[in-house]
């Protein structure tokens, strides 16, 4: 560690390749440190997320007017774009930390699933044997990088999968009751889409998650599953067209991106319980 005006620092630093980016979630830095008795951070801003372990001595952390004060085994993160300040607090032994930061669209709804967000970016008691040693295998093979390759990508996202995986609690996630904002943008790019004929699949890049983390949120904060929703706007463009159009029943199955005119009627007709023509001429 190289000594500095507040600490003992390690500071290790990666520059990702094309694998990170298509992963969405690469890490950016990561170090160890030791805290001097004159320890103190902020007001600081960050561009990525930065995940703080705390493993001995205490440390108080200050956000959006609220403070809280944390210990060894606990751990916080730094957002992007948000103002912090912390700094030690007097205990037996010194403030020693780990820390990684992380950068890409993923990072933001993997963390959510561990219960830290902007506005309680705190775990208490969060640093089990298990995240201590992930998170020290992490740094370790971050800190013997020495040029990138793609094997070193794989080793390192299996690691920081690894590290957020044992972070998420083993509990059932309470409904929210509002809509994220990143659901919003997928269901803005759906309705943009969906005449397309654009799978699941291709929603989930878009918001750059795993499918199906993608589609358990979606339902849980819908009500419906992407699929469905899917449909839904597609059929309701269906009946608009029946209705306020010309357009032959072939012309609108093919410009709602179905395949033919047989799959359209089917899909209709077990969504509407009516064919096409049937719901055009109770319209006319």
């Amino acid at each position: 560690m190289q000594e500095y005006e507040y600490e003992y620092a390690e500071f290790i630093y990666y520059k990702p390749g094309y694998l990170d980016k298509e992963e969405h979630i690469w890490p950016v830095r990561a170090g160890r440190s030791i805290a001097k008795s004159n320890y103190r951070v902020g007001p600081k801003r960050i561009e990525c997320y930065s995940l703080h372990f705390v493993r001995e001595g205490m440390i108080r952390l200050e956000f959006d007017g609220k403070r809280v004060d944390l210990q060894k085994n606990d751990l916080f993160c730094l957002f992007p774009g948000r103002t912090y300040y912390y700094h030690m607090l007097a205990s037996e032994s010194p403030l020693q930390m780990n820390w990684l930061a992380l950068d890409g669209p993923k990072v933001k709804p993997l963390l959510e699933l561990a219960g830290l967000t902007p506005e309680s970016p705190f775990g208490k008691q969060m640093c089990s044997p298990q995240v201590q040693e992930t998170s020290e295998r992490l740094i370790h093979a971050l800190a013997c990088v020495e040029r990138w390759k793609p094997a070193v990508s794989l080793e390192l996202h299996g690691l920081v999968y690894g590290l957020l995986a044992s972070i998420v609690p083993d509990t059932n996630y309470a409904q929210p009751t509002e809509l994220a904002g990143w659901i919003h943008e997928c269901m803005d790019y759906m309705e943009l889409h969906a005449t397309e004929g654009i799978s699941v699949q291709q929603v989930a890049d878009f918001a750059g998650v795993h499918r199906s983390y993608f589609s358990n949120m979606f339902t849980t904060q819908v009500g419906l599953p992407p699929l469905k929703f899917m449909q839904r706007i597609r059929m309701d463009k269906a009946k608009q067209l029946l209705k306020d159009t010309d357009a032959t029943v072939t012309e609108i199955a093919l410009s709602l991106g179905y395949p033919n005119l047989y799959s359209f009627t089917r899909a209709f007709k077990i969504y509407y319980k009516v064919p096409p023509i049937m719901m055009r001429r109770t319209s006319s």
